[in-house]
């Protein structure tokens, strides 16, 4: 990014069920991304490499977002939102 400050794009399992996500963190550099993940609750995140960087779609999508950090599960899906992080941390209801 012009100002220094990075996107970071990564496909992680999905918490309380099956498949994985695709997940968009901006942050001041790669370590602070992987540092905002570990508070929110995802502690074995780790970054390798560079296979999948985020699109520019993907970067306008997590830059205008309050948190900075979204996800979608769908990420060839042009018709599926991006969800904020709560989202897909929060557990299961029972019912």
């Amino acid at each position: 990014m012009p100002d220094g400050s990075v996107v970071v794009a990564l496909a992680l399992p999905r918490p309380h069920s099956a498949g994985r996500v695709r997940v968009l963190v901006h942050a001041r550099n790669r370590a602070r991304a992987l540092t905002r993940l570990r508070n929110l609750g995802m502690r074995s995140v780790y970054l390798r490499g560079n296979a999948a960087p985020p699109t520019p779609d993907e970067v306008t999508a997590v830059l205008h977002h309050p948190e900075g950090v979204v996800w979608r599960s769908s990420p060839d899906d042009d018709t599926e939102s991006w969800h904020p992080m709560t989202a897909l941390l929060r557990a299961p209801s029972a019912g």
